[in-house]
């Protein structure tokens, strides 16, 4: 899905939105004062993940406005993966740029990153050098899952989780996003062939609300790498996974029964060793399960949305798209002519 205005859009600006109520009018004040002097085509989507507080209020004011900006509205939080994923869908550039919306992300940095991309790049992804947050609980574990994720994945990159990232629309649009796979969208584009660069951005202190972000997101990042890791490798062929699993679980019987036979050989009573080694084949062998378990459910629920050709979140208000862009029935759809200072917070 593609919407332009007239004349034609060259760059989209998404930004995904959950409670700044205090950030998103001087935000698009920044955008729009580093993009305008560029004479591009623009236009700026935020995606508003069912903030809590006069977020959409205030973007929906941005709107009325100018009709530059737009405003996709959740019916809820579903998260920053399919808060990015809608602006992508509804984007209409060419060039699509991604950033947060706490303003920690500088606008300015923009045009260093569409410079980037005519180096010949189809996706570049912002690197914060000098990151403004805390040392033990941000930028530690950052640093160490940033390693992590460019080892097994092979795409080397300093800073997965900056979300200031510049895309060639032709990529980035053929990109499926469930659970928490944001931080991985280079890493699907290179899958699919992109070229992937990097430059230094500028990151800032955050001067307004509260951070989304902790310690404990360190654990799921791990997890989801697994996942992206086995859907690249196993997707197509799953079973391989199996018989290396099944593979590994055999040599460890035999492993178990030589040693067993070893040890009755020398004390002449086994009892409490096969015990024991029963037991602890027994709990591997039920936590490698869950682990395959986990893997074919994450694969069986992409596959259910792909074929219903269903998306992982719901809209509630699309304010300044085309009415053609309302992807069900019942969204509700403001254009340039219709646009309304006031909005309503009712179902």
């Amino acid at each position: 899905m593609t919407q332009t205005q007239p004349g034609g859009v060259y760059l989209s600006v998404v930004a995904p939105v959950f409670n700044e109520e205090d950030n998103v009018v001087p935000l698009w004040h920044e955008i729009r004062q580093v993009l305008e002097p560029l004479g591009l085509p623009f236009e700026v989507i935020f995606v508003d993940d069912g903030s809590q507080d006069r977020s959409a209020e205030r973007l929906a004011e941005l709107c009325q406005a100018d009709p530059r900006v737009k405003l996709a509205r959740f019916t809820r939080n579903f998260g920053q993966t399919a808060a990015l994923s809608a602006g992508f869908e509804l984007a209409g550039g060419r060039i699509i740029v991604a950033l947060d919306a706490d303003r920690q992300n500088d606008p300015a940095s923009i045009p260093v990153l569409l410079e980037e991309l005519k180096k010949g790049y189809d996706v570049v992804s912002g690197w914060r050098m000098k990151r403004q947050d805390g040392a033990l609980l941000r930028r530690l574990p950052s640093q160490l899952a940033n390693r992590l994720i460019a080892r097994v994945t092979g795409v080397r990159l300093h800073d997965y989780g900056c979300t200031l990232k510049a895309y060639k629309a032709e990529f980035i649009k053929d990109v499926r996003l469930y659970g928490q796979m944001h931080r991985f969208i280079p890493i699907y584009c290179a899958w699919q062939g992109a070229r992937v660069g990097e430059c230094v951005v500028n990151h800032r202190p955050r001067t307004a609300g509260k951070s989304k972000y902790g310690l404990g997101r360190t654990g799921r990042v791990l997890l989801d790498l697994a996942v992206v890791q086995f859907l690249h490798k196993y997707a197509g062929r799953p079973m391989h996974m199996f018989v290396r699993f099944a593979v590994a679980m055999l040599a460890a019987a035999a492993v178990l029964l030589a040693a067993g036979v070893g040890v009755s050989i020398w004390s002449r009573s086994v009892t409490t060793l096969l015990t024991t080694g029963a037991l602890a084949l027994t709990t591997g062998g039920l936590g490698v399960l869950a682990v395959l378990i986990g893997l074919v459910a994450e694969l069986q629920w992409r596959t259910y949305f792909e074929a219903r050709q269903q998306r992982p979140y719901v809209y509630r208000q699309l304010i300044n798209f085309d009415a053609s862009a309302a992807p069900v029935r019942g969204t509700e759809v403001r254009t340039d002519e219709a646009r309304s200072p006031k909005l309503s917070t009712g179902p």
